[in-house]
């Protein structure tokens, strides 16, 4: 190719060769029937291939500007790449990777085809799909997921993929077997929990039949299949390798995280006759799980103890409901596992809470007292207490055995859709409806924290084991991750406290020593008005104070002299300062200039508190000065005479 050219097309169907030199149109290449989508160049730039949503890929010979060959590929095609040459082929039926180009499509599928035998030599297999699905599953969720671009990362030898789900996928570019997954958008998100041994992931439902795992440390997303319709609400055991799901379709599902960080499914439950909006793990052992649903029961499922299985293609353990119980008039909102695994919390629409036994489901109490539906149920780390957060706005915590309510936190403007106790059950955590979250000490039921992270429901709260981390989740699709930093604000506030001891010390031995000069420039790095007018009345007592405080104050920073005029503005106001306050002015107006003056920061709102106060000191000066001179008057009238003046009188 001697020429540059640049190759286009468009919606005619055709692709179009240009000269750039003269910008004319050299040839016209025909052979597709719908808009030709990609275009992808041989290393030698005398091969292209095309693809469209014609389902066919075409191989030019841009020597002769004609097709070699067309060759069907069944799919919508987005994206067509050339995969780099020296690659494996011992695996495909190929014998050269100089004629090897993938595909991406409407199939959701990475496809490598021959263009020399026009056959596809290699199909991508599904790793974020369990084995065990159907194939005709398969087909299902992965059209689900088109691919709409692809490239070549060359230097990494991957091929990046991005499908409808705004997922970026990262595959290898010999096996296409897949190294790493970014999600673009996660949806509302209605649950959030930290899984893990070490937490070190968090799983997400996000208003989809799909779960997504993220990895904390890399960000790297799994997107787990399995559940038909949406998935509603999740729990994690204790040791935090497994973890259940429940959703719409009716049915709860155990998921095991390995050891290398996949998880697949090992047991699924299917019993209720409406949606499963709540689940509970059981919190000492992994032997049971307490699903609520909208069917206004609750069952509870014994685990076998053969879980988990092998990490096989083993069918998934089907599992059975121990007891059954119409709990509530209304939806079941949440439900929760006590620490020993004896007792079981609900809270429904019915604006009622209710506790279990968990052997049986025995009713043991009803906490009553909400305004409107309870969204949330949580049992205390350390005490007796069940806490409830309700639509109402409020939280109320719960005496176990007397079935009284123990305090009331009030605050939120909103519904409270969750509530956890944090710092070993010390404190307590909330979001609501509004996107807002409040952090509650439980001792003296005062709000000492709130935080704005999202703008709309936070539907998902959790805290890792050392509460180090909290995650939350909401329905503006945002997964925002809070660090505790406590420890942190105690160290950085004792760090600046000692910093003002010291500069204290430092200010007061300044002071003592005379050395004026620095102790005004410390005075104000201090931002101490009262402290700084001190220093001015000891320079003005000086001999030639007037002349010193003038070279003090014309040898401040610029920020130092806007401090200066600032706390000039706060001692006018009093009469026992407008002395230091008025010579700070003079000092100010006869050695700065006016267009430096104008630059100060908060000038305008100085000079307006100055000047009304300064004309009722002017008022009052006038006033002392004519009774000043009226005194004088009187005491020139008042003097009596000597007494040589009154011998000459007598004489």
């Amino acid at each position: 190719m001697s020429q540059p050219q640049l190759f286009s097309s468009s919606m005619d169907n055709i692709i179009r060769i240009w000269d750039l030199t003269s910008s004319q149109c050299v040839a016209q290449l025909e052979n597709h029937y719908s808009p030709v989508t990609s275009l992808a160049f041989s290393p030698n730039n005398e091969t292209l291939i095309s693809a469209g949503r014609d389902k066919i890929c075409t191989v030019w010979d841009l020597k002769k500007n004609e097709s070699k060959v067309t060759i069907p590929v069944y799919e919508s095609v987005e994206s067509v790449i050339m995969l780099p040459e020296g690659g494996d082929v011992s695996q495909l039926e190929a014998k050269t990777t100089s004629s090897l180009f993938l595909t991406a499509g409407s199939k959701g599928l990475l496809r490598v085809w021959d263009s020399a035998s026009a056959t596809c030599v290699r199909v991508q297999s599904l790793p974020n799909l369990p084995a065990r699905t159907k194939e005709k599953e398969v087909v299902v969720a992965s059209e689900k997921q088109s691919l709409v671009h692809c490239t070549l990362v060359p230097a990494k030898s991957e091929v990046l993929a991005v499908n409808t789900e705004h997922n970026i996928c990262m595959y290898d570019a010999e096996t296409l077997e897949l190294r790493k997954q970014f999600s673009g958008y996660n949806g509302e998100v209605l649950d959030v929990r930290f899984v893990g041994p070490k937490d070190s992931h968090i799983v997400v439902a996000t208003n989809s039949p799909q779960l997504k795992v993220f990895e904390l440390s890399s960000s790297h997303c799994q997107i787990l299949h399995g559940h038909t319709d949406t998935v509603l609400g999740l729990d994690v055991f204790r040791k935090g390798r497994m973890f259940a799901s429940c959703g719409k379709d009716k049915t709860f599902r155990i998921w095991l995280m390995a050891k290398d960080g996949t998880v697949h499914c090992i047991a699924q439950g299917q019993g209720h006759t409406q949606g499963v909006g709540a689940v509970a793990c059981s919190r000492m052992k992994e032997n049971f799980v307490v699903t609520a649903s909208q069917d206004h029961t609750i069952k509870v499922w014994p685990l076998p103890d053969s879980l988990p299985p092998k990490e096989d293609d083993a069918d998934l353990v089907t599992l059975q409901a121990q007891v059954t119980v119409k709990a509530h008039d209304k939806d079941i909102n949440s439900v929760a596992v006590s620490p020993n695994d004896k007792l079981i919390a609900t809270g429904s629409q019915d604006r009622t809470a209710k506790l279990w036994t968990c052997q049986d489901c025995i009713l043991l109490g009803v906490f009553s007292g909400h305004k409107r539906g309870i969204w949330c149920v949580q049992f205390s780390p350390v005490d007796q207490v069940l806490a409830t957060s309700s639509a109402d706005g409020t939280i109320k915590l719960w005496d176990l055995q007397e079935f009284g309510c123990l305090k009331t936190f009030e605050g939120h403007d909103a519904s409270v859709l969750k509530v956890i106790f944090i710092s070993q059950g010390g404190q307590v955590l909330s979001s609501d409806s509004d996107g807002l979250m409040k952090l509650w000490t439980v001792k003296n039921s005062e709000c000492v924290k709130t935080m704005e992270g999202h703008k709309d429901k936070v539907w998902g709260l959790d805290a890792d084991k050392k509460d180090a981390q909290v995650a939350t989740g909401s329905t503006d699709s945002n997964v925002v991750l809070w660090k505790d930093v406590t420890q942190a604000e105690l160290e950085e506030e004792q760090t600046k406290r000692e910093e003002e001891i010291l500069k204290e010390q430092e200010l007061s031995n300044l002071l003592h020593e005379k050395r004026h000069p620095q102790a005004l420039a410390l005075a104000l790095s201090m931002g101490r008005p009262h402290t700084v007018l001190n220093v001015i009345k000891a320079i003005l007592k000086e001999p030639n104070g007037r002349q010193s405080l003038v070279e003090n104050i014309t040898k401040l920073r610029k920020d130092q002299k806007e401090a200066v005029l600032k706390f000039s503005a706060e001692w006018n106001t009093n009469s026992r300062n407008c002395v230091a306050a008025q010579t700070v002015l003079e000092t100010l107006l006869k050695n700065e200039a006016p267009e430096s003056l104008l630059q100060y920061e908060g000038v305008k709102g100085a000079v307006e508190s100055l000047l009304p106060y300064t004309e009722r000191h002017f008022q009052r000066l006038n006033r002392l000065l004519q009774a000043s001179t009226f005194v004088d008057f009187l005491w020139q009238n008042m003097k009596l005479p000597d007494a040589s003046e009154e011998d000459q009188m007598e004489a």
